[in-house]
């Protein structure tokens, strides 16, 4: 796989394709970084997860997620 990202400074961009690629089907796709990432993604907590988990999946989660914190509350 090649990519790559590049500022072009004109509506025309030339690629050199690897010679492994030449007779292969290849996907290009342009957008820019701001569209990749669709922004910021929105803010999520337990609450909108609500009817989604199961109790014990919940519960699961609730203990990795307070187990992690006491891992960041630890002295070095």
């Amino acid at each position: 796989m090649v990519r790559t990202i590049l500022t072009p400074d004109n509506t025309h961009i030339e690629l050199d394709i690897p010679v492994e690629y030449v007779g292969k089907p290849l996907e290009i796709i342009y957008q820019t970084l701001d569209e990749s990432t669709g922004g910021e993604p929105p803010k999520k907590s337990m609450r909108d997860f609500l009817g989604i988990l199961s109790d014990k999946s919940a519960e699961g989660l609730r203990e990795h997620i307070k187990k992690t914190r006491d891992e960041w509350q630890r002295d070095f």
